[in-house]
């Protein structure tokens, strides 16, 4: 494949700019963000089923929480270095190639009905969607212009939201439709749903390898502007873009979590497990749709304001949560999944602004800082045994209250921090 002399890339890339240009690109992308949105949501389903097979308790359960956003933390810098070194689209097919190797392990950990087997495909399986999330992220900011490049990501988001939406109901048919009479039979329930997602992972790496994206071209990387990753902290919007992506995963991810008990409680909604369950479809269904409203609205509304704007009435509804009772506080906390829509791609996509040469290595950091995700649930679940499960809600409000003020004021780049975006890793 020619190479771009550095010297032509910047006016190739402003030839590119319109979206329209990168239509075909960005459909091909937002497969991705449903498939691994959908693979995500299904954790939700394989929590409570393989808790009850090996009779787990609560916190030998939430260890597929640890290994599926833990692998975030660990891959997510060498997937920045991978990409950077392959490109955008080897990257893609890599993590696809992963991620559906981890789902093939599903089937000796069922057969030999072994729960730390069950957890080792689980991280083999996230490390692809690390190196996915690595890669796509970055490329979906960089097809089109600058100024919507936060739309962009958020429409994209939007049908990873309606993965997460969808999986929980196919998963749950799936595994609890029927009541089996022994274990061997309810862990092998997992085999033929993993075995379809591997295909459908390989059907996919093997598009992304042969597909030409119209209107893309690859571009040699200027390894002179290539920081390391510790200098990457001297971005001082990056370094809180990070804190803020680690505050937003592990806030959502624990109300989430929490949101079955909660409505369970008396004071609250005093619901069954079974009907409670039924609920966080509002949660996670609110995220898709606010996601495709906040795509819209960052057409015309500056993401920065929108960001803080969704985090100042999310910190508003879990004050009424924590401080109220009955379907006032039900239905509040149940809300904020509509206001959590447009944060991530948002705090994502401010945080990379300028980094050029550096973008892959910087969304390496971002992804990084997902394991958010598996510390903020086990420190609110800490808060909940010794404050009460209503004001453990505290410590989202807090990761809610950070977000604002990075949109407000974190998310400026200093000057000299700010690159022009003229140069990138390979496509």
């Amino acid at each position: 494949m020619a190479q771009i002399p550095m010297a032509e890339v910047g006016n190739a890339h402003a030839q590119l700019a319109p979206e329209q240009k990168h239509g075909f690109a960005l459909v091909s992308l937002t497969s991705l963000f449903f498939m691994w949105g959908f693979i995500t949501a299904l954790n939700d389903i394989l929590i409570p089923h393989l808790k009850d097979i090996f009779v787990l308790n609560y916190a030998q359960a939430n260890l597929i929480q640890f290994c599926f956003f833990g692998a975030y933390f660990i891959i997510s810098v060498p997937a920045g270095n991978l990409v950077k070194k392959i490109g955008y689209q080897k990257g893609i097919a890599s993590g696809l190639f992963t991620a559906a190797l981890g789902c093939l392990l599903f089937i000796p950990a069922a057969v030999l009905e072994i729960y730390w087997m069950f957890l080792g495909a689980l991280f083999v399986l996230a490390s692809g969607i690390t190196v996915l999330q690595v890669a796509a992220n970055p490329l979906v900011t960089l097809l089109g212009s600058a100024s919507k490049a936060s739309s962009r990501l958020t429409m994209t988001q939007a049908f990873n939201s309606l993965g997460t939406t969808i999986a929980p109901i196919i998963g749950g048919y799936l595994l609890f439709s029927t009541v089996q009479s022994n274990v061997e039979s309810e862990a092998q329930k997992v085999i033929v749903p993993y075995i379809v997602l591997a295909s459908m992972l390989v059907a996919l790496a093997v598009y992304f390898l042969n597909v030409k994206l119209s209107g893309t071209q690859p571009q040699q990387v200027d390894t002179t502007q290539i920081s390391s990753m510790k200098s990457l902290f001297k971005h001082r919007h990056l370094t809180l873009g990070a804190l803020g992506i680690f505050a937003y995963v592990g806030a959502e991810v624990s109300i989430g979590g929490l949101l079955i008990n909660f409505l369970g409680e008396k004071h609250i909604a005093d619901m069954p497990q079974a009907v409670a369950a039924n609920y966080i479809a509002y949660y996670w269904g609110g995220a898709m749709v606010g996601r495709f409203i906040g795509a819209v609205l960052m057409q015309k509304v500056s993401p920065k304001l929108l960001l803080s704007v969704n985090c100042l009435i999310s910190v508003c509804l879990l004050m009424i949560a924590i401080l109220g009772s009955g379907p006032l506080a039900m239905w509040s906390i149940l809300l904020i999944g509509l206001f959590n829509s447009i944060m991530f791609p948002t705090i994502f996509s401010l945080s990379l602004f300028g980094l050029g040469a550096n973008t892959s290595q910087g969304s390496g950091l971002l992804c990084l800082a997902i394991v958010g995700g598996a510390i903020v649930p086990v420190v609110q679940g800490l808060l909940a045994d010794q404050i009460g499960l209503q004001l453990s809600f505290l410590l989202p409000v807090l990761c809610y209250a950070y977000i604002a003020y990075f949109a407000l004021f974190g998310s400026n780049p200093r000057q000299n921090d700010a690159q022009v975006n003229s140069s990138g890793v390979p496509l």
